[in-house]
């Protein structure tokens, strides 16, 4: 055997000699070795190349036990990878020479796949050579071509390949050294048109690389004279790797073991002698180290990558067996085998990595599998993710569970799962259980719960108002379906299990003072959020203001039969004093008007007796009211209770300071002293043949009966609101409300009624009545009458004015008298009333017999006292029971006249016109002492010709008379009177007429 010299110190002519003596016995090998690397050359291994030279460099740094660095250089057309570590010997040259086999062998550090690494380099060079500090090889086609030539057996297989011949199986010595700092280096004049595709390579070289490649730390890339570098600082659990400018952290997790000598038995004896194998899992992290999954596409790297399609996001190096092709993993035990370490190292990754939701991205998606090898990586990973506590808790950050313990909700929000986690046990947090995660979950083994088993879980739990409040506010958008069973806490303790018909408190609401009420009001704390209110209120509950629980027909009840609980104790009923306090609070924060809720009056008070009565039959101890009234007529309340609740409370309920209020639809409702009364005094005001009346909303005043002190009961009254004094329209007609016919109809005014008294400052009802003497206030709202018209509107009021007319006593005023007669038959029209025994016959006179003027040339002849008739003789007549002054007189005319007609008379054109006549037609009597049953008169009427004594006063009058324009007399008898001045009243006439 030839042995290394010093111009060969690895003995490559040995190598050669051994070569070309295995072709020459055997050319079948020289055919195979050349196909071998023609495989090579036709550019299969040519993407490997530089992780080829990487794993060289790494496993010299280890072999050396030195941080490895590599530095890959093109310049030109030569590519230089030149690494630090051990240098080349024999041992590697022999290796270098032999493909397929490997001087690593005894070296389980390795990473370098056997036989594969430096063979690489024929895909861009037919010329590679290996420098370093012991010595130096190179490889040459063409050299290897002269040597294989020359063997004859060898020569026409050359020839039949044009010229291809194996380049690495002869070695040739080489001088050169490595640069500086560095071991070895490979230097590799590339093959024309190999040079962009090594550039490409160089540019598309990722950092981490360096994670399948234990041994080497710095990888510096330079090509024509750009350099960039990439690096690796590796510690427990993670890496940095950078990459020129930019740094990223990677977790990482490995195992590391050793096969069973029986799995590797039918393995090829370089791998039966490096039976040990590392695992490595990782996979990059931001910058708030949450992991970053890698984009689709990955592929398993066993160390080198392989052509094995990998769904999991991460990088996986792992030594498998691969096929003849290099590129695919070869089935069998040992391959089953490291599937179970990878799987293991995988779960390690994802289980140690901190608990954030962006771990789940890392867990294997069921049927997304890329082939055989990754489905059954995918399946180890899960069963143990599976079987492993490594998801969080959300009722304790630091706990983590197994995914069969854990719970994911669906529709997560943050806010709900912090609701339900103290209560759902095992439940994800929020993050962890999104939609869009649920698959991942499912295959993990993860339970979901919708929100109706959530609700389900939280019935019966004791938990303060504030965790109801934030629930109730997490579940605001949740469908309405699944919470109808939601428990809300109520204000007395209970729990209403659901939100249906409970009533969720307003602002203010004294709620923890009306637990005698017994209703559902929701524990304020608990629904204090606008969401929570708005979730409850969506499910059924009601907004309760206190106006609305005020209303709540349970409070009415327990109001209207508070009395009968006292009374009768019925069983169940809250105590009287409990109910009371829980009324007047919830009134106080209501502030209804005193009278507005007339029903409160019969809420049960305790009185100053000890006993209880309705609120509406008691009067505030000290006030006004009190004074006024009878003593003892109304109960006193409690006074501890009247110092100590809510004055406009206890107004609202009904107990009085003042008058009371009682407000009907209907007078049948109406339970007042002398209804009955006003009633049919408002009635007699329409007219009699009408229909009835449909009544408007009523407001009387109660308790007047009992006042026994008007000068103090008078200003309460006033200061009453205006509806107590309104009047009552009926079909149109005003009559007064019942509080003015009350105080009218009564002694108020220092004993007398008002409405038989008049306005002070009347004079048309001067001398008939006194006047009233009260503050102008008081006057305002009594409304004492001020006219005739006022008097006659009621019928007492006519049938009082009808006797006052008779009294000798009073006077009448001169302008009232003549028509007052007629206004009283008119307002007493089909009222049956006692004729008074005198009537007025003069403004200061009366008299008991009388007659009633029923025609004015009577008078005269009247020898009793006339009463005048205002136009209504007759209806005066009957009113007062007397006859009339036509029914006493015959008239008859003695002595004779001269007849003559109308027109002629001096006067008659202007009379004629001022009656709207051409002229006057017909005759009159002229007689120069006219008299009618012996006694003097002015005129007479006759049936077909008048009779007058032929003054201008008694032709006026008759013709006035008989043209039946009475009111006209006196301009008749102006123009009789100055028939000399006829145009000039003329004109008189026809300017008043244009005016």
């Amino acid at each position: 055997m030839q042995t290394a010299s010093d111009g060969d110190p690895f003995g490559t002519a040995g190598i050669r000699q051994r070569a070309l003596a295995a072709w020459t016995a055997d050319p079948a090998r020289f055919r195979e070795d050349a196909n071998a690397e023609e495989d090579l050359v036709r550019g299969g291994y040519r993407d490997r190349l530089l992780v080829e030279l990487a794993q060289n460099a790494a496993d010299a740094a280890v072999r050396a036990g030195v941080p490895g660095h590599l530095r890959l250089e093109l310049c030109g057309a030569t590519l230089r990878a030149a690494n630090t570590g051990a240098p080349l010997d024999a041992a590697g040259v022999q290796g270098l020479a032999t493909l397929r086999a490997s001087a690593k062998r005894d070296e389980p550090a390795s990473v370098g796949r056997f036989g594969v690494g430096f063979a690489a380099v024929l895909a861009v060079s037919d010329e590679p050579a290996v420098l370093s500090a012991t010595g130096g090889v190179r490889f040459g086609a063409e050299l290897t071509r002269t040597v294989v030539t020359a063997v004859p057996g060898l020569a026409a297989e050359v020839v039949r390949r044009d010229g291809a011949v194996p380049v690495l199986r002869l070695p040739w010595p080489s001088g050169g050294t490595p640069p500086e700092g560095f071991a070895t280096e490979a230097v590799l004049p590339l093959r024309d048109g190999a040079g962009p595709v090594v550039a490409a390579a160089l540019a598309d070289l990722r950092a981490e690389l360096l994670l399948a490649l234990p041994g080497l730390s710095v990888i510096d890339v330079v090509v024509d004279g750009a350099e960039r570098t990439l690096r690796i600082e590796r510690a427990p659990g993670s890496a940095r790797i950078t990459d020129g400018a930019r740094t990223t952290a990677w977790a990482v997790a490995e195992r590391s073991g050793e096969l069973a000598a029986e799995l590797v038995a039918d393995r090829p004896v370089e791998e039966r002698s490096r039976r040990g194998w590392t695992v490595t899992a990782a996979v990059p992290l931001d910058d708030d180290g949450r992991p970053v999954p890698l984009p689709p596409g990955q592929v398993l790297h066993a160390p080198t990558p392989s052509d094995e399609p990998l769904s999991l996001p991460l990088r996986l190096i792992a030594p498998f067996p691969l096929g003849p092709d290099r590129r695919h993993v070869a089935p069998g035990p040992v391959t089953d085998a490291l599937v179970e370490a990878a799987a293991g190292t995988c779960a390690d990754l994802v289980t140690g990595l901190p608990a954030d939701p962006a771990v789940l991205a890392l867990v294997p998606r069921v049927g997304l599998a890329g082939g055989e090898l990754d489905a059954a990586l995918c399946g180890a990973v899960l069963d143990r993710l599976r079987a492993l506590a490594w998801l969080p808790a959300a009722a304790d950050p630091d706990v983590r569970q197994a995914p069969e313990r854990a719970a994911a909700l669906d529709d997560p929000t943050e806010e709900r799962v912090a609701a339900f986690r103290d209560v759902v046990p095992g439940l994800l947090p929020a993050g962890w259980s999104r939609r869009s995660d649920a698959r991942t979950l499912t295959a993990l083994g993860v339970r979901r719960i919708g929100i109706a088993e959530a609700v389900e879980a939280v019935r019966g739990v004791d938990r303060p108002p504030s965790w109801w409040a934030a629930l109730y506010a997490a579940m605001d958008g949740a469908d309405r379906e699944e919470l109808a069973a939601l428990p809300v806490p109520l204000a007395d303790g209970r729990t209403a299990h659901g939100p249906a018909g409970v009533l969720v408190p307003d602002a203010g609401l004294p709620v923890h003072r009306l637990g005698a009420l017994g209703l559902r009001l929701a524990e304020p704390e608990a629904v204090a959020p606008p969401a929570a209110r708005r979730l409850l209120e969506r499910l059924g509950a009601r907004p309760a203001t206190a106006q609305a629980v005020l209303g709540d027909p349970a409070v009415r009840a327990a109001v209207e039969t508070s009395m009968d609980a006292v009374d009768d104790a019925l069983e169940g009923a809250p105590e009287p004093e409990e109910l009371a306090e829980a009324v007047l609070a919830l009134v106080a924060a209501a502030r209804p008007a005193a009278g507005e809720l007339p029903w409160l009056a019969e809420l049960a008070l305790p009185d100053a007796e000890g006993g209880w009565a309705p609120a509406g039959e008691l009067v505030l101890p000290g006030s006004t009211l009190a004074a006024v009234l009878e003593a003892g007529s109304l109960g006193v309340l409690d006074a501890d209770l009247a110092a100590t609740a809510d004055p406009d409370a206890l107004r609202a309920v009904g107990v009085l300071d003042t008058f009371a209020l009682v407000r009907v639809d209907d007078p049948d409702e109406l339970d007042v002293d002398g209804v009955d009364r006003w009633v049919d005094g408002a009635l007699d005001r329409l007219a009699p043949d009408g229909p009835l009346p449909g009544w408007p909303p009523l407001t009387a005043v109660r308790d007047l009966e009992l006042v026994v002190d008007w000068p103090g009961a008078l200003p309460l009254l006033v200061a009453l609101p205006a509806e107590a004094w309104a009047d009552v329209v009926l079909h149109g007609v005003p009559v007064p409300g019942y509080l003015r016919w009350w105080l009218s109809t009564h002694p108020v005014l220092d004993g007398r009624r008002p409405d038989r008294l008049r306005h002070p400052e009347s004079t048309e009802l001067q001398g008939l009545y006194e006047p009233a003497s009260a503050a102008p206030e008081v006057l305002a709202r009594l409304r004492p009458p001020a006219t005739v018209a006022d008097v006659l509107a009621d019928v007492d009021g006519a049938i009082d004015l009808l006797h006052r007319l008779g009294d000798p006593a009073r006077t009448v005023r001169p302008d009232v008298l003549p028509t007052v007669y007629a206004r009283l038959s008119e307002a007493l029209d089909g009222i049956d009333v006692d004729p008074p025994e005198r009537v007025r016959v003069a403004p200061d006179r009366v008299a008991a017999d009388a007659v009633v003027l029923d025609a004015p040339y009577l008078q005269p002849l009247v020898g009793s006292a006339v009463v005048p008739a205002g136009g209504a003789p007759g209806a005066v007549a009957d009113l007062l029971d007397l006859p009339l002054a036509g029914e006493r007189v015959r008239g008859t005319v003695t002595g004779d006249g001269q007849r003559r007609p109308w027109a002629g008379l001096p006067g008659a054109a202007l009379a004629a016109a001022r009656l709207g006549l051409e002229v006057l037609a017909g005759d009159v009597v002229v007689h120069e002492g006219l008299a009618v049953d012996g006694c003097a008169v002015r005129w007479w009427p006759g049936e077909d010709v008048d009779h007058v004594d032929g003054s201008p006063e008694a032709l006026g009058r008759a013709l006035a008379w008989r043209a039946g324009v009475w009111s006209r007399r006196q301009a008749l008898a102006e123009a009789f009177a100055h028939p000399d001045h006829a145009l000039e009243l003329a004109a008189e006439d026809a300017v008043a007429d244009q005016a």
